[in-house]
């Protein structure tokens, strides 16, 4: 399909069909379709114009799960802020993106002494504007990354590049009128945001959600009758740490983003909710989804994210652009209409990771080079190793964390693990093992030693009672790192 305006979006359930959830009104795709024509007229009332963008900034309201699409057909480029962030990196995005106008309620404009709008979509009166006729490659949305090794940056995506995106998850995963969409992803992380996107492609209902606890989670499955849920590998500990006594039995969809999931971790979701089918995926903001694995295949295969999901080409390369053989590690390369037009005003990062596709690429054009390293096996599955630049090297002995987090996770008593490293005069460097649990030091030791060679072994292990996270809920690294 070709893509088109991305606020068509909004046109694909059927008119009386529940679109959205929120707060707990239920709200038909007719006036989903309706309050997004009139959010759209009245950015234009305020002194906008086509290319400026607009920034929203708040928990999930009908403000920040409409702007996405009102954005677009007033033509503007929407800023969504996650509402986690303080205000030194509000201001960041703010200033770098060039928004003009803030949405955001009176007590976060404040944060950043800036002046804000704030309404109730619901209540608007002025016209719709109708479904546009915007160029799909023109620029949609800026969605900021976590900024974790350093200020945040603008991922400048197209209409195409959404319109793409909720196509393809709608597809493989299957959204149907029927699915109950249970968001509780942060809407400015780009899978947050997809997730409303495509459960309006699929005609399904969405149902943003807010949570403190994991618990809360748990009684919103129960209460609205969730039929899909996507998480990240901490909430996924969090969920399993639960008793769920049958409350998850209506769940028939999950995806897992944001990280890998260990076996363990796969096999407790697979006990807790053996009616769904568990879609483990990889991805990156610069192309939003690049694989999953076939649900079929996850209980044979977990370590694996699977292949290409619709409108992305993946390959695995050398340094020189050559395809790697079956289990040959190489760098993940990715090309086709997922890819996104680089990072805003930057143009030196924007040329690092935005290059000409391999000479083997079969779209061709630009592809976003990850710095991830794969290996795809035999079968044409593929299998996540690390990061080019978080690979240790232990006593000449190149190591990826993913593995060494994976022999933790195995041990009794471990239910989260994370790797750092601390430069060592004679091994070159010495791992450090991050864990949450219950076990202890002697026994987590005495693991390795039965289960791994002697440099997979944690030079050091301190014990937390919980991991510091990132503003889009993934562990934050950095900060381990700079606990040591």
């Amino acid at each position: 399909m070709t893509a088109m305006p991305l606020d068509h979006l909004t046109t694909f359930g059927a008119p009386e069909a529940s679109a959205l959830i929120l707060g707990g009104v239920t709200h038909d795709y007719a006036a989903l379709e309706a309050m997004v024509g009139r959010l759209a007229g009245w950015l234009l009332t305020h002194g906008m114009e086509p290319g400026d963008r607009v920034a929203s900034w708040d928990r999930k309201s009908l403000v920040t799960c409409l702007m996405p699409l009102a954005a677009a057909r007033a033509g503007l480029v929407h800023v969504p802020i996650n509402p986690v962030l303080k205000g030194p990196q509000v201001a960041h995005i703010l200033a770098d993106s060039g928004a003009k106008l803030l949405l955001a309620p009176e007590a976060r404009a404040k944060l950043v002494d800036a002046e804000a709008q704030w309404l109730d979509p619901a209540a608007l009166d002025n016209a719709p504007l109708p479904p546009s006729e915007h160029d799909p490659d023109s620029l949609a949305a800026l969605l900021y990354t976590s900024g974790s090794t350093g200020a945040p940056k603008g991922v400048m995506l197209s209409h195409a590049n959404l319109w793409y995106g909720a196509e393809a998850v709608a597809d493989y995963t299957a959204i149907t009128p029927a699915t109950r969409n249970l968001c509780v992803m942060p809407l400015a992380f780009d899978y947050g945001q997809n997730q409303l996107l495509a459960t309006w492609r699929g005609g399904g209902c969405a149902i943003p959600f807010d949570y403190l606890l994991p618990n809360d989670v748990k009684k919103a499955v129960a209460k609205h009758r969730a039929t899909y849920l996507a998480g990240i590998p901490p909430l996924w500990h969090q969920l399993m740490a639960l008793d769920w006594d049958g409350a998850g039995e209506s769940l028939d969809t999950l995806t897992n983003t944001g990280g890998h999931m260990s076996e363990p971790l796969y096999r407790q979701l697979r006990a807790a909710f053996p009616q769904a089918r568990l879609h483990l995926m990889y991805g990156l903001t610069e192309a939003f989804r690049a694989a999953s694995l076939d649900p079929d295949l996850a209980d044979t295969h977990p370590g694996s994210v699977g292949t290409a999901i619709p409108y992305a080409e993946l390959m695995v390369v050398r340094e020189d652009g050559s395809p790697c053989d079956a289990g040959e590690e190489g760098e993940l390369v990715q090309a086709g209409p997922l890819v996104a037009q680089g990072y805003w005003q930057a143009p030196e990062k924007t040329a690092q990771r935005f290059r000409p596709a391999p000479s083997h690429s079969r779209y061709g054009g630009t592809a976003v080079w990850s710095g991830d390293r794969f290996i795809r096996d035999e079968e044409g599955l593929l299998h996540f190793r690390a990061r080019a630049d978080a690979m240790i090297k232990v006593s000449g002995n190149r190591l990826s964390p993913t593995e060494v987090e994976e022999i933790a996770l195995a041990a009794p008593g471990v239910r989260e693990a994370a790797v750092t490293a601390m430069p060592e005069e004679t091994l070159g460097a010495a791992i450090i093992l991050h864990a949450v649990g219950d076990g202890d030091d002697a026994a987590l030791l005495s693991h390795f030693r039965h289960a791994a060679p002697a440099h997979f072994a944690p030079r050091r292990i301190l014990w937390h009672e919980a991991f510091p996270k990132g503003a889009t809920g993934k562990v934050d690294r950095k900060a381990l790192e700079d606990m040591v």
